[in-house]
């Protein structure tokens, strides 16, 4: 892996845009709830905007991967992730102060979202050479991801302060940050040589239409796919609940705790730390556990851990620490044990998106890039899954009962680590 030290950097810091750009959402829905006046479900219009493009590009994300290549496929998607960005911040203008163009903004930033993802994933695989190698390349990815989530977090806390008063405006220096980040990615990109694993072996061929097998003959592909479809309704669902109960206040409708919002971005960003905790454990036990034994335990976890956070009494409570970015100082806040529980699911969530590509593209072989574009589509379970769970809290009055939701997908990705994962279509020739 060497020799391919500078690509894989390149991945890591796509990883880190992709995510940096992608955790702006869950704290937006907190700025659009106050900004517009809005419910639960439609201040998370913005996330599921942001996935519901995993629908719509994935599959071309994959074609356009195999017709351009890895690298200009980046190219692209960086070009599409400025301009979704500046309309997100165009959104906050006082002449403008739009909804509709913040929405339009989530979606085409979607877009970009969607094709790194389908360059990311699949290019540290083979860089690594698939298998534990290729797993422990992704995990390092998303120790990248997860550290550029926790910063993106705290920043959001700060920039935000009181949640009842909060404006788009005010996430102007995180807006920055993330065109700044494209700007400097695309001159990375255009400085160094990607490696393009199709293309030398010559595997890229107009034929290609004609063969009679597809990423789709595989059983463990399929369910793969509604695995990381599952995953984001987990990995995104958590914080995104904990941050609107612990923010939210006790007379709303669904009632939460009414903590100043600096205070619960740094709380919320405990969540992500563990992930990045996770991805570094788990990258470095990868070439000795393999993906399916690491899912399987990260799934029965994250089960028993999402049943403390719904039924621990409310009233049992524990301090979280805080920082009052007026003056400084650290501050404390007291949050019910049950939140904690959540948040250690970041501990679980942080080998499943890794683990669970890695088994569902296993011994694809030529049919990993397309196979890669379809598999993005599936993350648009973050754009239903999150929604579905603001409906349930609405409906129910409780944010903390929402994550039934959260179970259901938990109990799927562990039916696929223990079942769906095993590839029973092993006479495909690749």
């Amino acid at each position: 892996m060497k020799k391919n030290l500078l690509p894989i950097i390149v991945m890591y810091l796509l990883f880190v845009m992709i995510s940096f750009v992608t955790n702006l959402c869950n704290p937006m829905a907190v700025i659009l709830k106050s900004n517009f006046d809005v419910s639960n479900f439609a201040a998370q219009l913005g996330n599921a905007a942001n996935f519901i493009a995993y629908a719509v590009m994935g599959i071309p994300s994959g074609l356009l991967l195999r017709k351009i290549g890895y690298r200009n496929t980046a190219l692209v998607a960086i070009g599409v992730g400025i301009v979704g960005v500046f309309l997100q911040y165009l959104s906050g203008w006082a002449s403008v102060e739009s909804f509709a163009v913040y929405l339009a903004g989530a979606f085409t930033a979607g877009f970009c979202m969607c094709m790194l993802n389908t360059v990311v994933n699949p290019m540290l695989n083979t860089l690594g050479d698939g298998g534990n190698k290729g797993n422990l390349l992704i995990q390092f990815g998303g120790v990248c991801s997860s550290t550029a989530a926790v910063l993106v977090t705290i920043l959001m806390g700060s920039l935000i302060a009181d949640a009842t008063k909060a404006k788009i405006a005010d996430a102007t220096p995180a807006l920055m940050i993330a065109l700044g980040v494209f700007v400097f990615a695309l001159i990375v990109l255009l400085l160094v040589k990607i490696p393009e694993p199709e293309k030398e072996k010559g595997e890229i061929r107009e034929t290609r239409s004609k063969d009679k097998y597809s990423a789709f003959s595989f059983r463990h592909f399929k369910l793969g796919m509604i695995a990381i479809f599952m995953y984001l309704g987990i990995e995104v669902g958590v914080p995104t609940y904990v941050m609107q109960y612990l923010s939210t206040a006790p007379s709303k409708a669904t009632p939460g705790l009414g903590i100043d919002t600096n205070v619960v971005g740094m709380i919320v960003a405990v969540y992500w730390f563990l992930m990045l905790i996770g991805r570094l454990v788990g990258g470095l036990v990868a070439n000795r556990v393999s993906s399916r034994t690491q899912i399987i335990t990260v799934s029965l976890i994250t089960l028993l851990l999402v049943l403390l956070g719904i039924f621990l009494p409310e009233n049992i409570m524990v301090s979280m620490p805080g920082v009052d970015w007026a003056s400084l100082t650290v501050i404390t806040a007291k949050i019910p044990l049950a939140i904690v529980a959540f948040i250690l699911v970041g501990l679980c969530t942080s080998v499943m998106w890794g683990g669970i590509f890695n088994m569902a593209v296993e011994g694809l072989g030529k049919y990993t890039s397309v196979a890669s574009g379809a598999f993005m589509t599936m993350v648009c379970g973050g754009g239903i899954l999150i929604p579905l769970q603001a409906y349930v809290a609405d409906l129910m009055g409780s944010f903390r009962l929402s994550y039934i939701v959260v179970l259901g997908c938990a109990l799927y990705i562990l039916f696929y680590a223990i079942y769906g994962s095993k590839n029973v279509n092993k006479n495909i020739p690749t």
